[in-house]
């Protein structure tokens, strides 16, 4: 199986990208790659998400695409088959942690309660995405829903940006945080890679300073 956790805590910080053009889906990845955020993680939420990962992974050589917003085993497959090597969803679905579990794909699904975190321990899921992270209590609520749960680890995903990031990655059970303020999808339809290049920059530049 793909080392999914110790990718994304060399990342640090993992650009959520919706892109609606799969035309532009290398040129976006190769900004990102440039700038020192190889992990891109490719949303399901458009109808070119499966051909954008297809272009990335084809063209692409050091990106490392995973696939989100994945809400069935379906969808899990489909991006599999394009080359992600990780699923990310905003919820739990046991039926979608089976399809992994059965095809050795990492699965990191979205959590909020400990009763999530519990279900995702008996599916022997240790790595969780904590979602919408800001709106659900941000920091606060991830320290004290991780308290009891010392093995496990997490992704904050929803509401984070340049400035509120750097407080995350202090926390050593944030495993990296997802942000969509990198590659934005109108700099993306814009062709304005060079911003998401200085962008991609700028994260890597806090993670750098955060985690050495």
């Amino acid at each position: 199986m793909f080392d999914l956790d110790k990718a994304l805590k060399d990342a640090g910080i993992i650009p959520v990208v919706a892109i609606n053009d799969a035309d532009k889906a290398a040129p976006m990845a190769e900004a990102l790659v440039k700038g020192g955020l190889p992990v891109i993680e490719i949303t399901f939420r458009t109808d070119a998400a499966e051909q954008a990962i297809k272009n990335i992974t084809a063209n692409v050589k050091d990106a490392i695409v995973i696939a989100g917003t994945v809400l069935t085993p379906e969808q899990a497959e489909r991006a599999v088959n394009a080359g992600a090597v990780g699923i990310v969803a905003p919820g739990l679905s046991p039926k979608t942690a089976k399809w992994c579990k059965e095809h050795d794909i990492p699965f990191c699904p979205g959590i909020q309660t400990p009763t999530e975190i519990e279900m995702a321990l008996d599916l022997g899921i240790t790595t969780v995405k904590f979602f919408p992270a800001e709106p659900a209590g941000g920091l606060k609520m991830i320290k004290a829903v991780a308290a009891p749960y010392t093995m496990m680890r997490f992704m904050p995903t929803g509401g984070l940006n340049a400035e509120n990031v750097k407080e995350y990655l202090q926390y050593d059970k944030i495993v990296a945080c997802g942000g969509s303020w990198i590659a934005k999808s109108s700099l993306i339809e814009n062709g304005e890679f060079d911003k998401i290049e200085a962008l991609a920059k700028e994260a890597a530049a806090i993670v750098k300073e955060i985690r050495g």
